[in-house]
């Protein structure tokens, strides 16, 4: 047996490099496992916990199992005369020796020892003896597949060569359709992409850093990790899947992958609550289209509202536009009317803010912002401001940009609107800022956000600077 799995394990190490190809070995060896045979009792054991069926044989020792499990494969379920009455364990022939483990159950569900959850102790035996046979014939090949950072020719790397070739064209399409809706093509940039108020949107060539957002995945039918190119082996919780472009991957693979997801737009479910690297990502832009869409329509339309961001609008009219928005997407229209209809859209601009999963000002910038403040000088506080600023995600940095620019437009049109700097301040320091730790709060008091507002301030007063 020892001489058979050597030359297994040699085989398995021929191939290791990492090629653009789907390897079927471990396929192969997972047909190969042994299947799960329950050794059952002909009546109920008459203290057979609920949860256990004919497979319980009460209490049992070692001795009397290796009687009853013959081959790989075979199992029951007993109570050790060594265990309290509530430790039930699991005896299991593999490899030709008896293996014994305590068996956990939650009200619900089977739990083993790496935290999968099974519905019965078939399922739980079936998943053991593949994952355990697997390991035992390719066990020094699984290591190496995990540690070699080969990503580049990988058949990730071929894939996400594609996805970005895919996206390349998708933002191209952007551009065009920016220039038919009457924007101006920067003559000496034709990347970048002008509206009607000079702010300068970068459209193309967009290569934005993003995590993959990796969760544990069930996988029906044949899967392969687009990392090492191996089967996904096991019967559940085969490994892991990004819920933002779709990659599929055992769970070390995962950890050794760049941070250069490409949002599948079909995966995207609508733009509220969804993390904002993701959502330029996926639509091809440089900062969220809905953030362009709602401050175009309201410099075109509402910079002399009185109470512009302040007064609220109709509650139901901002539900209906966000809805439209959610499922319309770049396509939805934005027509401001009124005043009214410029309220609405200021409200779903601030709703947008607010439903960030990872706040405009992330919470690693926030605390080095307020910092940055309470400098002496008003140079050094710029200079630290935009130290601050500097780790803000580069999709975060630059609607940060495009937002403060606009409020300063805001503000320069404060004797009619009423909307001074320290007023657009008090309102969008709660949206943009991470909430403070309410626990620091004494009792029947409110968070003090008087610094927030006055680092909002210097950052529309200075956006020049700041910004350059």
């Amino acid at each position: 047996m020892l001489s058979a799995n050597n030359n297994r394990q040699s085989k398995f190490l021929e191939i290791s490099p990492v090629k653009p190809v789907w390897k079927p070995d471990l396929y192969k060896l997972q047909r190969e496992a042994p299947a799960p045979n329950a050794i059952c009792l002909e009546t109920m054991h008459p203290n057979c916990p609920l949860q256990y069926g004919l497979e319980y044989h009460g209490v049992l020792s070692s001795s009397q199992c290796e009687k009853l499990l013959k081959k790989d494969g075979d199992y029951l379920i007993r109570s050790s005369p060594n265990c309290s009455n509530t430790t039930y364990v699991l005896s299991m022939m593999f490899d030709g020796r008896i293996v014994h483990y305590k068996l956990y159950y939650d009200e619900e569900h089977y739990v083993n020892v790496n935290g999968k959850r099974f519905s019965t102790t078939g399922e739980l035996v079936l998943d053991g003896l593949v994952t355990n046979y697997v390991e035992l014939h390719a066990g020094p090949y699984i290591q190496l597949m995990h540690n070699l950072n080969c990503y580049e020719n990988s058949p990730y790397m071929t894939l996400n060569r594609l996805k970005r070739k895919a996206l390349q064209k998708q933002m191209n399409n952007v551009t065009t359709n920016n220039n038919i809706n009457n924007h101006n093509i920067n003559n000496n940039n034709p990347r970048r992409i002008s509206n009607s108020n000079n702010l300068v949107i970068i459209h193309n060539n967009i290569d934005y850093d993003k995590p993959h957002s990796f969760k544990t995945q069930t996988f029906n039918g044949l899967n392969w990790c687009e990392f090492c190119g191996n089967f996904l082996w096991g019967i559940i919780a085969q490994g892991v899947k990004c819920e933002d472009c779709g990659l599929m991957a055992h769970s070390k693979c995962s950890e050794r992958l760049p941070a250069d997801c490409c949002p599948d737009l079909k995966r995207v479910r609508g733009v509220f609550g969804v993390d904002l690297t993701t959502l330029v990502k996926a639509h091809g832009t440089s900062i969220p289209f809905l953030v362009e869409k709602c401050i175009t329509e309201i410099e075109k339309s509402g910079l002399d509202i009185e109470g512009l961001y302040r007064i609220s609008g109709f509650q139901e009219e901002i539900e209906q536009l966000k809805i439209c928005l959610d499922k319309g997407g770049e396509n939805t229209v934005l027509s401001c009317r009124n005043q009214d209809d410029v309220n609405v859209v200021a409200g779903v601009l601030k709703l947008y803010l607010r439903l960030l999963p990872l706040p405009l000002i992330t919470y690693e910038c926030h605390p080095a912002l307020i910092k940055a403040i309470l400098k002496q000088t008003l140079w050094e506080q710029i200079a630290r401001i935009k130290d601050a600023l500097s780790v803000l995600p580069l999709a975060h940095y630059n609607t940060l940009r495009y937002l403060i620019r606009h409020l300063h437009r805001v503000s320069e049109h404060s004797e009619t609107n009423k909307m001074t700097i320290q007023n657009l301040s008090t309102v969008f320091a709660p949206t943009l800022m991470p909430a403070p730790d309410l626990s620091k709060c004494s009792e029947g008091s409110l968070p003090d956000i008087n610094n927030d507002i006055v680092a909002l301030q210097n950052l529309i007063t200075h956006q020049e600077y700041i910004f350059d």
